[in-house]
């Protein structure tokens, strides 16, 4: 008897719009990032969307703002992590939790690492802002369990790349609104945040589903 199959990450349906978005969203990343390298004042852009006073929100949505800003900060996105994975092995989904747990590593890694690079900073008091943590972390949550949701209901395409997108716009939106409020990050970084979410989580989702398919346990 044959091992019980076990679902990909990546709905097959999906890999090649995701895959377009994901490049799509990578050359986002990095021609921001071209753009405010080594910055440290807002952009055209930035002085479009925000007021002077970007950090004047005031209660009760300062309160919502700070709170959707916790679940992006590290105790926040450790629970949010472990509640995720907790569900995915109650539903007997191992590799969807190993998807869970290396796509937020990865994402927020990445943001890491391009905040190095491009060394763009907010409030002149060396604070790396590009591209915002917070955003691609929430994203990519999002992310993830909307492409799990998508498999384990056998979306199509159309629907299950509305599904996942919904997921991507709305989260990020949520923290994206709460990290310029708060001036934490300009919404240029707030962008680059989100598309780093959309470039990483596909290629995650990928490789984690190539590496299960080269250990697959033997028939018996």
């Amino acid at each position: 008897m044959t091992g019980r199959s076990v679902p990909a990450v990546l709905p097959p349906s999906l890999r090649a719009w995701l895959g377009l978005i994901a490049a799509l969203a990578a050359l986002v990343v990095v021609v921001l990032g071209v753009l405010y390298a080594g910055h440290s004042e807002p952009g055209r852009v930035d002085r479009w969307v925000v007021q002077p006073t970007a950090d004047s929100v005031r209660p009760p949505w300062r309160r919502v703002a700070l709170a959707t800003d916790f679940l992006g900060e590290p105790a926040g996105a450790a629970m949010l992590v472990v509640a995720a994975v907790a569900g995915c092995l109650l539903l007997r989904q191992p590799r969807a939790a190993v998807f869970t747990v290396a796509g937020a590593v990865l994402a927020v890694g990445t943001t890491k690492v391009l905040k190095s690079l491009v060394g763009r900073t907010i409030h002149g008091d060396g604070n790396l802002s590009y591209p915002s943590g917070h955003t691609a972390f929430l994203t990519a949550l999002a992310l993830m369990v909307a492409l799990l949701a998508a498999g384990r209901l056998g979306l199509g395409r159309t629907a299950g790349t509305s599904l996942v997108l919904a997921a991507a716009l709305v989260a990020g939106a949520a923290m994206g609104w709460a990290q310029v409020a708060l001036g934490a990050h300009y919404p240029t970084d707030v962008i680059g945040g989100w598309c780093t979410a959309l470039a990483v989580i596909p290629a995650t989702a990928w490789l984690v589903d190539q590496v299960a398919a080269t250990h697959r346990p033997w028939p018996r």
